[in-house]
């Protein structure tokens, strides 16, 4: 039975699996290797005679995981199964008849049984032949182990996913603390803009020519649009309140918090953009930077 991941919880992409089986004289092992990918990529590597296998393995994957890339193999042994040997009786004899006529030309003592037996091809091992029911009861056996083995690879995912949860929920805390550093900041405050805003517009006014009075406005709004960084911020604030939304909603939102990383990077690049002040510059870097981390840690978030 599959394990779903409950709500709240995140899954990491990265993850390794192993089962062990057995049926018989058969025994074999699963082995599951998991790594961050775009989409749900599945390879299979199956011995012969087992391709079967790689149908049902395309068909439970997806109920355990919807990204990454899957590398499965099964590994089978049957060195239990109790040999069968038959004796290659047309062979013995052409070797019997052989040898009068050696005797004729060379001395020596009669062949003993063991060195014909000894005598490659001789004795030939032969594989015991199983029954349709058997085979189908074998491979009805793996695919059990092949779903414990993806229960086991959840697990470590999911454990995966909440380091990475308490990692992504500092750099958050980070990001929200620059962004209260930058709102605080001397060059983002209403009465320094303001005060800004009217040193530049009376060097508009001092221009001669005078600015018609429309083209002042037009320069006025430019010089506001410019300076005036509340609009990122504000928006830096809503997108982390959604990442943790998100964060609190779990399951598979590696996709939408990198995009949500994007827009953070954006908003952040824009603020250093506008910024005309060293110290709200440095801040925005520092914002970018953590972003940076932040996102490193989200691509591995299925």
């Amino acid at each position: 039975m599959a394990k779903r991941a409950t709500t709240g919880a995140i899954s990491s992409m990265t993850g390794f699996a192993r089962q062990e089986g057995g049926n018989g004289a058969v025994s074999w092992v699963w082995e599951i290797k998991s790594l961050n990918g775009r989409n749900l990529d599945i390879r299979s590597r199956l011995p012969t005679g087992y391709e079967a296998l790689d149908a049902i393995a395309r068909s439970t994957v997806p109920k355990h995981c919807t990204r990454g890339n899957l590398q499965i193999s099964l590994s089978v042994d049957r060195s239990a199964t109790p040999a069968q040997l038959k004796v290659n009786h047309e062979l013995l004899r052409q070797l019997l008849a052989l040898v009068p006529e050696i005797e004729s030309e060379v001395k020596a003592a009669p062949p003993r049984l063991d060195g014909l037996l000894s005598f490659r091809g001789v004795v030939e091992t032969i594989e015991e032949k199983e029954t349709t029911e058997e085979l189908d009861a074998r491979v009805a056996a793996m695919e059990n182990d092949l779903v414990r083995a993806l229960n086991a690879l959840g697990t470590m995912r999911q454990s995966e996913g909440k380091r990475l949860q308490t990692m992504i929920a500092g750099h958050l805390e980070q990001i929200e603390g620059l962004v209260a550093d930058a709102a605080g900041a001397e060059a983002a405050r209403p009465e320094t803009l303001r005060a800004r805003l009217q040193a530049q517009v009376d060097e508009l006014l001092g221009m001669s020519p005078a600015l018609p009075e429309e083209r002042l406005a037009q320069e006025a709004a430019i010089l506001i649009a410019k300076s005036d960084v509340r609009e990122e911020l504000d928006r830096l604030r809503a997108h982390i309140a959604a990442a943790r939304d998100l964060i609190a909603e779990g399951r598979a939102i590696g996709r939408r918090l990198d995009f949500l990383c994007q827009e953070l990077n954006r908003e952040a690049n824009t603020l250093c953009s506008k910024s005309w002040d060293v110290a709200l510059t440095r801040i925005g870097l520092d914002l970018k930077s953590v972003i940076d981390q932040l996102r490193e840690q989200i691509q591995n978030i299925e």
